[in-house]
C-alpha cells in the first residue's frame, strides 16, 4: 500500500515572524498579527487585535475611536497576500510581492474599535498564474463587519 501526497500545500498558521518574512509591510501599516486555518492559497483567517495604543486613534476619532474601513480592507489584502507568498515560496525560490489591483463590492456593516479582534476570512475565487481574486469578510465576534472582493497580482520583488 502506498501513501499519496496531496497536491495542495497546507499550513496550519503563520506567526508574526512568518508574516514579516512574507510581506514588506511594517508598523504602523502591518494590519495582521497572525494567520490561522491556512489551506494552501485557497483560504485562511487573518487575525488583527485592535488596541487603543494604535496611532490611528489619535485622529479617528479621539472621542469615539473607530478602526478605519480602509485599514480593514488593507488587512484583508495582507492576509490574502501573505498566504499566496507563503504558498508560492513552497513552489519556487523567487522573492515576490503582491500588488493590489482592485477592490469590488466593498461593504461596511459595523464599526470595529479598541478591544476588538478582527478576523479576516479569505477564500480564493480563482487564480491564474500571477493574478488572483479573493472573497474577503471581516468579522468581530462572528458578526460580519465588512466584506469585499480583492484582485491582486504577484510581481517579482526588486531588492
Amino acid at each position: 500500500m502506498t501513501d499519496t501526497v496531496s497536491s495542495t500545500t497546507e499550513l496550519d498558521a503563520m506567526s508574526i515572524m512568518d508574516i514579516l518574512a512574507a510581506l514588506p509591510h511594517r508598523y504602523p501599516m502591518l494590519m495582521i498579527d497572525r494567520i490561522v486555518d491556512i489551506k494552501g492559497d485557497d483560504s485562511a483567517v487573518g487575525i488583527k487585535n485592535v488596541t487603543f495604543n494604535e496611532p490611528i486613534f489619535q485622529g479617528h476619532f479621539p472621542n469615539n475611536p473607530i478602526f478605519p474601513g480602509v485599514l480593514i480592507l488593507e488587512g484583508m489584502a495582507q492576509t490574502a497576500g501573505a498566504i499566496v507568498i507563503k504558498y508560492d515560496a513552497t513552489e519556487n525560490s523567487n522573492k515576490s510581492i503582491v500588488m493590489l489591483l482592485g477592490i469590488d463590492n466593498a461593504r461596511f456593516r459595523k464599526p470595529a474599535g479598541p478591544g476588538d479582534t478582527i478576523e479576516y476570512h479569505i477564500s480564493k475565487l480563482h487564480r491564474r498564474r500571477t493574478v488572483g481574486r479573493y472573497k474577503a469578510e471581516a468579522r468581530v465576534n462572528g458578526n460580519i463587519i465588512a466584506e469585499a472582493e480583492l484582485t491582486a497580482m504577484i510581481v517579482e520583488a526588486t531588492e
